[in-house]
This record gives structure tokens, sequence and C-alpha cells, in this order.
């Protein structure tokens, strides 16, 4: 015969005051926890951003000056230290650049305004009204915005498109972007 034996309620006692201390010390460190997966989620979405808007932005800069035939004017116009650009080409393929046109123009603007990234389909200056934030200044400011031109002799212009950005929340955290791409179609 066998005697079956369990835990006694001291055991069980002992038992259940190690368990609740493990537990409380667990829950001081869950906010600590969803704290940092909070502010992680929020860098890699400022990150993601300001890579989509350089991308954006490049994609304009390597359309730039195309004409399916013979246009006249600058292709790429870019003013206030690289801060604002220009970017006109022939969209519709019809060999000439048109004049701007409310919705179907072919010149896009981008600049940096008041800790924004802005844009404006059919800018011919950037003093124009109308412009669109693409930037979200509640997650964070755009501190620069620069386009710079690098000309070197027997090739096509390059491009680079630089974005700083500071996290609303967290000034201290900094952000930079920076894109390169090439004008073919620039002289």
């Amino acid at each position: 015969m066998s005697i079956a034996r369990g835990f006694s309620l001291l055991e069980i006692l002992i038992a259940m005051a190690i368990s609740s201390t493990l537990m409380l010390s667990s829950l001081k460190l869950l906010p600590s926890l969803q704290m940092a997966v909070l502010r992680q989620s929020q860098e890699i979405i400022i990150q993601e951003d300001l890579w989509m808007m350089a991308r954006v932005i490049g994609k304009h800069l390597q359309r730039a000056g195309y004409c399916a035939g013979t246009c006249s004017g600058e292709g790429l116009t870019v003013s206030n230290n690289g801060r604002c650009i220009i970017v006109r080409w022939d969209a519709n393929n019809n060999g000439v650049w048109e004049k701007p046109i409310p919705g179907e123009s072919e010149l896009t603007g981008f600049r940096l305004h008041e800790n924004a990234l802005e844009t404006l389909r059919g800018a011919r200056a950037c003093t124009d009204s109308g412009w669109e934030k693409m930037s979200e200044p509640a997650l964070f400011s755009i501190t620069d915005f620069q386009v710079v031109t690098r000309n070197l002799q027997g090739y096509p212009p390059r491009m680079i498109v630089t974005l700083d950005a500071v996290a609303t929340r967290n000034s201290e955290q900094t952000y930079r972007v920076s894109h390169q791409v090439t004008g073919y179609n620039l002289p």
C-alpha cells in the first residue's frame, strides 16, 4: 500500500509569497517595456516617413527635364540654398511643357516652410500660395531640407536630397536621411 502525500500548508504559503513577489516585480517592468516599444515604433515611423518623402522628391528629380519633343525652359529650378525646388517634366509625353494648370500641371514644387516639408503641383515660385504639408508635425519637425546638385564633367548631374528632423515628443532625438539620384534628363 502506498501513502499519497501532498504539499503542506506552509509550503503552499511560501510558494505563493515567492510568486507574488515575482509578479509584482514583473508588473513594475511592464510599463517601462511598453514605453521602450512605443518609442522604438515611433522612431521607425519617423524614419520611414522621412525615407518616403526623400524617395518621392528623388523620383521627381529623376524625371526633371524630361521632354518627348522640344521643350523650352528649365527642367529644374533650385532656390533658397536648395531648400526649395521646382521640377518640370513632360508628364503627358506630348513634347511640350504645358503652362501651369491646377491639378494637371507638369510643374511640382517642394519646399521647407515653418518646420514642415510642403509640396505644390503647379508651383511657379517658392512664394506661391496653396502649398500642402507632406510631413506630419504631430510626429516630427523638419529642421532642414536641402537639394544639392553635383556636376561632374561628362556625366549627368547627381542630386542629393537631405532631410533633417527632430521628434516632436523628444526633441533630443534627431534624424537624418540622405538620398542620391541622377538627373539623366538635365543638362
